[in-house]
């Protein structure tokens, strides 16, 4: 769902999903789409919550749309505040453990199991890898406010 606020910046609410198993995250390496906010980046899955829907619905339409999978146990871990540039994102980021069905192409790019060990090596948003440490250590329910200026993080805090 995007708004526009009365200061003329975009406010857009979105879902990121880390999905889980034999200790490896399911993530999806931005490559496919021309014009792309995140083109050459590793992210998790997930995407613009639409009208009508809450965030775990929007998580479940962009799980299977993105990877074919049909998420079973997810768990809310955070909110995330991104501000870039003249856009406001607030991000309900997940984890999921179970799932069922087979992976499909994703169009927005490739999907790969990444050992958690391995993720922070990823060319990853510089916020990211705050918070993916976090997840990782399977650390409680947090929110974070990260600042870009750009594609630079210029400043963050956990709220």
């Amino acid at each position: 769902m995007r708004i526009l606020r009365e200061n003329g910046d975009l406010m857009e609410y979105t879902t990121l999903c880390y999905i889980e198993k034999d200790n490896k995250y399911l993530m999806l390496y931005r490559n496919k789409k021309k014009t792309d906010l995140n083109k050459g980046k590793w992210l998790g899955i997930g995407g613009h919550i639409e009208e009508g829907e809450d965030p775990n619905q929007c998580l479940l339409r962009e799980a299977k749309e993105e990877t074919g999978l049909t998420l079973l146990n997810y768990k809310l871990r955070g909110k995330l505040h991104f501000y870039i540039d003249d856009i406001y994102e607030v991000s309900y980021l997940y984890t999921c453990d179970e799932f069922m069905g087979d992976l499909i192409e994703c169009d927005e790019g490739i999907l790969e199991w990444v050992d958690k060990t391995k993720i922070l090596e990823l060319n990853l948003w510089q916020g990211d890898y705050l918070f993916l440490k976090k997840l990782i250590k399977d650390e409680p329910y947090f929110e974070m406010k990260l600042v870009y200026l750009h594609d630079q993080l210029i400043d963050w805090s956990f709220l």
